[in-house]
């Protein structure tokens, strides 16, 4: 690993790292807060953070004011990047934002050109965790979260992986990615055309597959003025499989917020304490 920057915030240590990466292929980067109480002797547990499009390791470190409830509470944050980058990564041709670099949809392409590195479940389900557990002093106590295409993939993440993770939130997923354009933009490009693939990576077909002693403690905050709800968000149908299931989330719809980091800053904390509660 490389050390990219080095910020004391709270008491704690903000940094960005960049490696060589087995499963995309290249260079990543990541941010990755550790609070003062995080020592060798007293590693702490771990919060993942995925970002949705066009974002980078960046964004939420910047903007969303965690850091002062995270030092409290003692709580790590990583924020890996959203896809792979550099030289010879594919890109959208047409420099689209719901395509190629900045839109990795955290799912393992199967098309060319996008699957020698469009590898981005693996990484964060596998590649990352190990180096985060080797290298920095954090336990294998895992939550993980996330905004818009970061919000599936939390989601996503989780369902296929209930035993990884203690807790699992969201501002604004993207709840059934088959079916909006986003992700079947996405989709189809990264897995092809049998819907099959697709169905592997949409929270509203997976919840079904969980059993009761599955169902992971699950925050999810919705702007009402999101411009993105009705046509690529679709937060009713996570909403009504899980009623179907019994399955108690908490969904709480936020009256006159957007999909801007204005709306996380605005309840982040409430999504730290979540987490922290089942660690």
């Amino acid at each position: 690993m490389q050390l990219l920057a080095s910020n004391k915030v709270f008491g704690g240590l903000h940094q960005r790292y960049s490696h060589q990466a087995e499963s995309t292929q290249c260079e990543m980067t990541f941010a990755v807060y550790l609070p003062p109480q995080a020592t060798a002797e007293q590693p702490v547990p771990l919060l993942y953070w995925l970002s949705g499009l066009t974002c980078s390791d960046e964004n939420f470190m910047q903007k969303a004011g965690a850091f002062k409830v995270a030092a409290e509470l003692g709580m790590a944050i990583v924020a890996p990047d959203t896809s792979p980058r550099g030289e010879g990564v594919a890109d959208d041709p047409e420099g689209a934002y719901d395509l190629g670099l900045g839109a990795g949809f955290y799912i393992n392409a199967t098309q060319l050109p996008w699957a020698k590195h469009y590898q981005m479940y693996r990484y964060i389900s596998e590649e990352l965790p190990a180096l985060l557990e080797q290298h920095f002093p954090v336990t294998q106590q895992r939550a993980i979260a996330g905004h818009s295409m970061g919000g599936h993939g939390a989601l996503s993440i989780a369902f296929k992986n209930p035993e990884r993770f203690s807790s699992v939130s969201a501002f604004s997923p993207i709840c059934q990615p088959t079916t909006c354009p986003w992700g079947q933009k996405a989709f189809t490009a990264y897995l092809g055309s049998v819907q099959q693939a697709w169905q592997e990576h949409d929270s509203s077909l997976l919840i079904k597959r969980l059993t009761p002693e599955q169902h992971l403690p699950l925050l999810i905050d919705q702007g009402s003025d999101d411009s993105f709800l009705a046509e690529q968000l679709k937060s009713e149908t996570l909403v009504d499989a899980a009623k179907q299931l019994n399955y108690a989330i908490n969904f709480r719809m936020q009256q006159g917020y957007d999909h801007s980091y204005f709306f996380i800053a605005s309840f982040i904390e409430d999504h730290l304490r979540f987490h922290y509660k089942y660690f």
